[in-house]
């Protein structure tokens, strides 16, 4: 199972950006596909994007055109560039890896491995 952290979180104004990070360890990095979520107060887990091995990427429509998801398998580190932040993006912010059945996707579930969180704040 992997060991995941997550860094980068903070306080931004609206319209800001911020670049999140994640470090994996204990995980084959190259072979499986790893994942971001996030989850503002009250509400569920959603998840926002995720990539492959191939660096093939995938986004919520709540996230498309601002975010990207990237990775540096050198590094074993997972990046989530988000831009122009809004208030709607206040929210902790996960990163998942490992998922047991190979398959990859936008569904909590699907991952075995969890980081901490990360907090990010968007203020108007």
């Amino acid at each position: 199972q992997a060991q995941l952290v997550e860094s980068g979180g903070g306080s931004v104004q609206s319209g800001g950006s911020l670049r999140l990070s994640c470090a994996a360890s204990g995980y084959s990095y190259s072979r499986r596909c790893m994942a971001w979520f996030r989850q503002a107060a009250g509400k569920e887990r959603e998840g926002i994007a995720y990539i492959t091995a191939a660096d093939y990427a995938n986004y919520a429509d709540s996230v498309k055109g601002r975010f990207t998801i990237s990775q540096d398998n050198a590094k074993n580190t997972l990046y989530l560039q988000m831009s122009n932040l809004s208030a709607e993006d206040t929210a902790m912010y996960y990163c998942a890896a490992d998922p047991p059945s190979g398959l990859c996707g936008l569904v909590a579930r699907l991952y075995r491995s969890w980081g901490q969180g990360t907090q990010v704040t968007v203020s108007s």
